[in-house]
């Protein structure tokens, strides 16, 4: 049983809307939206059959229907291959939520069908050991992610149950979890270990809080506080199986920062490691300090947030610098051409920042998630759905990705999939389901994170609340609210300030309101609410000039581009070779205008600036009298997220400034 600590200074209790209860409508988002459902799922769907050609192969499907006894074969792929079906039941769950469609229950019902089949009778499912070396399961978790694909399954059931109301796969899922139940613990008798890949502990608080079986809080919690212990589990695992290794020679030469084993997690004050399996168990860890009161692992999770975004965190959002590992590099080390920022780990970093802003609610954590959303995510995919970014640089030279061993990892342009494919399902889940992301609320407090127009319907303590937003943020700067109540309603309005919100005013019913509080970034207005009440909130956010820390020794001298959240880059199809060879000036202007004919419409930022004249360039590699004629130009940044989707060619955020 878990004993929940006194209370000290936990705000109250917030919920998160329902998919099927925000309507979306804005014209920028539900593109995306529809791109998740008519194209980028079905699209996944059909990658997991194996029947595009001139992909990588997935065998993701064909693995289960071997291990469901339906076909002979051989296993195919990694040995966490299960978790890419996992992830796109999970996307096609939220599809479904929102606007239910039978052609995709269907399929989605052919995979349960196979998920059920494949499942063994003690509940155990795995199609990688099942097939491959079913005498062996539960034998080398720091290496071959059993728990980690039993944390996406339980998402998954998580997600179709609520969408659905079908419980058919949450029973899979509870089977197989209450069989992890029986196997690890502290109990005499089971295994003391943990997973070599966060992310079972945060699906673990999802089922709880579903079925309000304490069983898998408690087991989440465990899998957390045995982490980093002595003696090291993982250790104790590899002298068992007689040193054997899954991937010989590589993850237990990283070292236990790798996967946060190094300390114990309470004494974990520096993000390290596996950027995705770092926010992965964050996310557990904040979800846990929420649940149970937990002072000293808020306290925990604070030092590690504030330690990824303001030292470890890319100006688009992207965390894990290095290739090495996947890893967080030290602190202000954030190279551009080299940078990794996996599309998974800013997933998980949205996971945990939405997490820390239900405990501590700060406009602060969304002011990270909106910074993730509008650049890292939604550029980590083509326009039109069908490729991808596993890897997402600030600087590219294409030459270079081919020659170079230290930037092989950057591919240009966007792949349509990966031999390791887990951040393709990864952006469609979380897009698909960017609706819970809007709004939080309590019995009597609404709170709006995201300007997003939709239409919401909500229960404020006992009465039906809808919501109606329009906004043409954050490319313009208004936000119309009107609030649509049977009888009049008190409750408080809190209504977010974006960080980049140079001023602000907010206007009731046409007046201006500067009856208000102002409480963590939120503007709070208390009062009683009527039928058709607007309030029109405007946010001037203009195209600005943004540096780096100094100690990000690659930008100095250099300004990248902003307005509100969007990151805004240099392309070679729009500037010319050699993008190094350009400086914007200090004194000019930034103009932003909608250009149509770029990428059926964006919006652009023209600036004053210079190329070094080519012409004056001499033929020795180094002189003493080099000096540079500047060559007056205009200066074109499109949004980050829209680069890479004319050809391939240079990309540049950051830019000398004289």
């Amino acid at each position: 049983m878990i004993v929940l600590q006194q209370e000290m200074r936990f705000e109250k209790p917030l919920n998160v809307p329902k998919i099927k209860d925000v309507k979306i409508h804005s014209d920028f988002w539900s593109r995306y939206i529809s791109l998740v459902g008519n194209v980028v799922v079905p699209y996944q769907w059909e990658i997991l059959n194996d029947k595009i050609e001139g992909v990588e192969k997935s065998s993701a499907i064909r693995n289960f229907k071997i291990a469901a006894g339906l076909e002979q074969g051989d296993f195919y792929g990694m040995v966490f291959q299960d978790s890419d079906v996992y992830k796109w039941l999970e996307a096609a769950s939220y599809v479904l939520e929102a606007n239910y469609n039978e052609d995709l229950d269907r399929k989605v019902n052919e995979v349960i069908d196979l998920i059920e089949k494949a499942q063994w009778e003690d509940g155990y499912i795995n199609t990688y050991f099942t097939i491959k070396e079913p005498q062996n399961r539960w034998t080398n978790l720091q290496e071959c992610h059993e728990l980690y694909c039993a944390g996406h399954l339980i998402e998954a059931a998580v997600a179709y149950y609520l969408a659905t109301g079908n419980d058919r796969l949450l029973n899979i899922a509870r089977k197989f979890a209450d069989h992890i139940n029986n196997v690890f613990g502290p109990d005499e008798g089971k295994l003391k270990g943990y997973p070599g890949h966060q992310e079972i502990e945060l699906a673990l608080i999802k089922l709880y809080e579903v079925t309000k079986d304490e069983r898998y809080l408690n087991l989440a919690r465990y899998f957390i506080e045995e982490r980093g212990k002595e003696p090291y589990y993982f250790d104790i695992e590899w002298e068992k199986r007689g040193r054997t290794e899954h991937w010989p020679g590589l993850i237990r030469n990283f070292g236990r920062e790798y996967a946060q084993t190094h300390l114990p997690v309470r004494k974990q004050k520096e993000a390290v490691g596996h950027a995705v399996r770092a926010t992965y168990m964050y996310s557990a860890m904040a979800d846990i300090a929420r649940i149970t009161k937990d002072e000293e692992l808020l306290e925990t999770c604070k030092a590690l947030f504030k330690d990824i975004v303001t030292r470890k965190m890319y100006i688009t959002g992207g965390i894990g610098a290095s290739a090495h590992g996947e890893s967080f590099s030290f602190e202000y080390d954030l190279p551009n051409d080299r940078a990794y920022a996996e599309t998974c780990a800013s997933v998980g970093l949205i996971f945990f920042a939405h997490r820390m802003f239900l405990v501590d609610h700060n406009s602060y954590y969304y002011d990270v998630i909106e910074q993730i959303l509008y650049n890292n995510i939604i550029g980590s995919m083509s326009l039109d759905g069908r490729s991808y970014f596993y890897v997402n640089p600030l600087e590219v030279i294409p030459k270079a990705c081919e020659k170079r061993w230290d930037t092989q990892h950057v591919k240009v342009p966007r792949q349509r999939w990966f031999g390791c494919a887990c951040c393709p399902p990864n952006v469609a889940r979380l897009l698909s389901s960017i609706g819970k992301y809007i709004y939080a609320y309590s019995e009597n407090e609404l709170y709006v994170n995201l300007y997003i127009s939709n239409e919401y319907e909500v229960d404020i303590g006992e009465n039906k609340v809808k919501i109606i937003l329009n906004s043409d943020y954050p490319f313009g700067d208004n936000v119309l609210l009107r609030i649509n109540v049977k009888n009049p309603l008190a409750f408080d309005l809190k209504l977010r300030i974006p960080k980049w919100c140079v001023e602000y005013k907010v206007f009731v019913n046409g007046k201006e309101e500067n009856n208000y509080k102002k409480e963590k970034e939120y503007v709070v207005i208390n009062k009683t609410w009527k039928n058709n009440d607007e309030i029109f909130l405007n946010l001037i956010t203009l195209p600005k000039r943004v540096k780096s820390h100094p100690r990000v020794k690659d930008n100095i001298g250099k300004v990248a581009i902003m307005k509100g959240p969007i990151l805004f880059c240099l392309e070679e199809v729009d500037n010319g070779p050699n993008l190094h060879e350009l400086f914007i000036s200090k004194d000019s202007r930034l103009e932003i205008k909608f250009e149509e004919q770029i990428l059926n419409g964006l919006y652009v930022v023209y600036a004053d600036g210079y190329r070094i004249d080519e012409e004056d360039f001499g033929k020795e590699l180094y002189r003493e009298d080099y000096e540079y004629k500047l060559l007056p130009v205009k200066l074109k940044f499109i949004p980050y997220y829209a680069w890479a989707n004319r050809g391939k060619n240079e990309m540049r955020v950051w830019i000398n400034e004289i």
